[in-house]
């Protein structure tokens, strides 16, 4: 177990950024490559883009386009699945997600999706990156910019997550240093970055768990593996982002700094 000083009740400690001056956030420019402009209309991320490109389901001007590297200028129309596209301004909104809301665009089941919490964000059409489980609570970024949402939510690049966890009883320390030597799950092995108990709790049944695996619901299920019961779960960082000003149920812009930064991870 590491000797750096556990988390504070409320207040985990971030990885410091560098006062490098990020780059600023650049406008719409006037002529695009075909896929950016996919990925900007919020279809996909770049690459997929290049696929359906490929595969001859993109129009421009009623003409089905498949040559890689076309560009699109701003009076031209372009059209997938039978719809035409619009390319809209880039947004990032970040929500301090509340208990008993799904991640999703919209349910069957006619229960709360965290989408009506962010209805009046913006005018452009958002999307969730990555989900939170209905009794999952903290940040949810949502954004148009399906570059973005790919490189955030694949596990190559590793984003990290922080989570406050509650559990229904004391975690021993001999399972602390397990699940920090990995936890082998039905769907391939976890091992967290960090975990520590948070400081002020004398029941030690709260810690602070960092890990950047994209898994499903894979914190409760490492809890669960090893006899816990996750009675609360709070996303307090996600990508560097915090919940600082943020009230639950709340959301604010990223800002251009911001939005630079998740660009450079």
């Amino acid at each position: 177990m590491s000797s750096r000083k556990p988390f504070s009740k409320g207040k985990f400690v971030t990885k410091p950024r560098t006062d490098e001056e990020p780059e600023t956030v650049q406008g719409l420019k006037s002529v695009i490559r075909l896929n950016k402009y996919l990925a900007d209309a919020g279809i996909c991320s770049r690459r997929e883009a290049d696929r359906l490109i490929e595969s001859g389901v993109v129009e421009i001007n009623g003409v089905v386009v498949t040559e890689l590297g076309t560009k699109v200028g701003p009076n031209d129309k372009v059209r997938y699945g039978g719809e035409s596209l619009k390319r809209e301004k880039l947004k990032y909104v970040l929500l301090n997600k509340p208990k008993g809301f799904i991640s999703t665009s919209d349910d069957p089941l006619d229960r709360k999706t965290v989408m009506s919490l962010v209805e009046n964000a913006c005018k452009e059409r958002i999307y969730s990156v990555g989900r939170l489980d209905r009794n999952t609570t903290g940040l949810l970024l949502f954004t148009n910019d399906g570059d973005m949402a790919k490189r955030l939510t694949h596990p190559k690049h590793g984003v990290r997550k922080l989570y406050h966890v509650t559990l229904d009883k004391a975690l021993t320390k001999n399972d602390m240093l397990q699940i920090l030597k990995g936890v082998e799950l039905e769907d391939g092995v976890v091992q967290p970055d960090k975990i520590e108990w948070v400081e002020e709790v004398e029941a030690k049944n709260e810690v602070g768990i960092e890990l950047h695996s994209g898994k499903n619901r894979v914190v409760r299920r490492i809890f669960e593996h090893l006899g816990y019961q996750v009675e609360k779960l709070d996303r307090v960082v996600f990508a560097g982002l915090t919940k600082k000003d943020i009230p639950r149920g709340k959301w604010r812009l990223l800002s251009d700094k911001e939005v630079a930064m998740l660009k450079m991870l």
